[in-house]
């Protein structure tokens, strides 16, 4: 089965230290039980809980800290166990996922820098049991890298003093390196240091969220630095703030996918029970459609994600795909999530307010992760730029299998310069779509056709092109391209079923014309792109039984399949 069961998966598919923190952390997790989990999530407890098991177990430490700088033999930044770590976390609680994430993003400059003093000193704070955190974004202009009032000012002889406010950064209460991102004040250059939460002259002003997260704003106060606090500058420091988002992103898909297996579980074992007119709840055909419609969006997000980072793994300088495929794990695979939550929802109704559930936890914070690391529409406004060569400019890859190794992910702090992403290629979409012969495989390449010929005959004009709206539209229909090609890619590592395969096309066709009849309406589209957008509308293949066949085999088995601990 492809969806989390913690009372059931064993992580054969790890190696032995890894299996064992999965495993440790499910135990972590279970022992704790649901009350107190839902009661710290309601009194907004700090997780000092979870941060000493990762201290104690060194969980962090082995994950995160690259073997050059540890004598860990298990140490590495190996992104294929990372996913399962995070689908942990996400599955009891944002929260536990939040601190990890963020330390994740605090450790990105550190890592990608010059500084082999602040390295040494990063691992070995990861071994103490330490978090991180990223000082990038600011109260007045967010995550706008060029408008920064972060500033550091050269004094003499290495030393310099910073001055400037932080917002929205979390772990910022306790991480004893945040990276912060600023400008030298003489020579306006970009300049990544690390700060220490502790130090007196740095001001914790508030948390501006209510959650059990600590989410910052922070000020520098005359903050004394030296050459050893400084990470990177110039050109390296901006290349290191746009890396770490790219690899820090791509987590929150994983967190959505976490989330939404444990929500999925709790609302089919009510609806399994709950009776109404005499029949259980699940004999009802809408409620059955609901749910496997839900259930075959989860399973694409997994497929979909786990194959993003295969390419992730395997990304080079000669190999940058990742890029595209990256930033819609953290666009595409998190709205499908609200949408799966939404999808259930429509059965437990009231049921998901209940203060003693998961799924009102889940309900709030599957909102969160789409405008997180960069809303959905910078997400999109990046993904567009790489939509000409995936569709025209096909180039010949070897083909990159499923990427298990136990191995450190090197690439991901070594990328170079963080440009050049109209030049990167792809490989030919058509040749995963012409391995799977489906009913709605073949509608949906159908519809492909028709948005690759309006790219030809109706392409937007140039008044179209600054035209956010009009372009996120477009940009939907891309992303579904490439959603579905790597969907069906995975499929065939995992051995997914064809009627699995094909209920998941149904859906995408669903939504393809969705996109379209939304692009059609668009007050500035032209007669030419309206006729095209309504021969991209197409029905889905009914096939009934398929639909019983997935329902009965897959959807409906999860029912009693999992339960927290009380």
């Amino acid at each position: 089965m492809i969806l989390l069961n913690p009372k059931t998966q064993g992580y054969e598919h790890l190696d032995e230290k890894s299996r064992e923190i999965m495993l440790k952390t499910i135990a972590f997790f279970e022992k704790k039980g649901k009350k107190s989990l839902k009661d710290d999530d309601h009194e907004r407890v700090w997780y000092a809980d979870f941060l000493e098991f990762v201290k104690q177990e060194k969980i962090f430490a082995t994950l995160l800290t690259p073997p050059a700088y540890t004598d860990d033999k298990d140490a590495r930044w190996d992104t294929f166990r990372n996913c399962d770590f995070n689908e942990i976390l996400g599955f009891y609680g944002l929260c536990y996922w939040y601190t990890w994430q963020v330390s994740i993003l605090g450790l990105g400059p550190i890592w990608m820098g010059d500084n082999e003093a602040a390295k040494k000193k990063a691992a070995q704070l990861l071994k103490d049991g330490e978090i991180f955190a990223f000082g990038l974004s600011e109260k007045a202009h967010g995550a706008d890298l060029y408008s920064g009032e972060m500033m550091l000012t050269p004094l003499s002889q290495g030393k310099y003093v910073a001055d400037g406010g932080k917002y929205y950064i979390g772990n910022a209460n306790k991480a004893r390196m945040v990276s912060t991102f600023g400008k030298n004040s003489e020579t306006g250059n970009y300049v990544f240091f690390a700060a220490d939460s502790q130090h007196e002259n740095y001001d914790l002003i508030k948390n501006v969220t209510n959650t059990q997260n600590y989410v910052a704003e922070y000020a520098l106060n005359g903050y004394p630095v030296t050459d050893a606090d400084i990470l990177s500058q110039g050109q390296n420091a901006w290349d290191s703030a746009l890396n770490t988002v790219n690899v820090g992103k791509f987590n929150l898909g994983w967190a959505s996918i976490g989330i939404c297996t444990h929500a999925f579980y709790e609302a089919v074992t009510h609806a399994a029970h709950r009776i109404l007119y005499n029949h259980p709840v699940t004999d009802f055909p809408h409620v059955r459609q609901l749910f496997t419609d839900a259930y075959a969006r989860l399973t694409a997000m997994k497929l979909f994600a786990s194959r993003a980072a295969d390419y992730m793994r395997s990304a080079c300088a000669e190999d940058r795909r990742y890029l595209l495929y990256n930033p819609i794990v953290k666009m595409k695979v998190t709205t499908q999530g609200e949408e799966v939550v939404n999808l259930i929802w429509d059965v437990i109704a009231a049921k998901g307010f209940e203060q003693d559930t998961y799924f009102e936890t889940a309900a709030r914070d599957i909102r969160g992760l789409p405008k997180l690391e960069g809303t959905v529409h910078v997400n999109m406004a990046l993904i567009i730029k790489f939509m000409a060569n995936y569709f025209f400019r096909p180039a010949e890859f070897p083909e990159i299998p499923r990427q298990s190794e136990p191995e450190h992910d090197a690439f991901l702090f070594n990328q170079g310069p963080a440009k050049g992403l109209g030049n990167i290629l792809f490989h030919d979409y058509r040749i995963a779509y012409n391995s799977a012969d489906l009913p709605n495989v073949k509608v949906f390449q159908s519809q492909i056709e028709v948005l690759k010929e309006f790219l030809v005959k109706a392409r937007p004009t140039e008044e179209q092109a600054k035209d956010i709206d009009f372009l996120l539209n477009l940009g939907e229909l891309f992303t579904l391209t490439a959603y579905g090609q790597l969907i069906i890619e995975n499929a065939k590592i995992y051995k997914i079923g064809e009627d699995i395969l094909d209920q998941i096309f149904d859906f995408l066709v669903r939504d393809f014309s969705k996109f379209a009849l939304q692009l059609y309406s668009k007050p500035g589209s032209s007669e030419a792109q309206m006729q095209m957008c309504l021969k991209m509308i197409r029905k889905p293949l009914a096939d009934p039984a398929r639909f019983d066949r997935v329902w009965k085999n897959h959807v409906y088995p999860l029912a009693d399949a999992y339960q927290m601990n009380p």
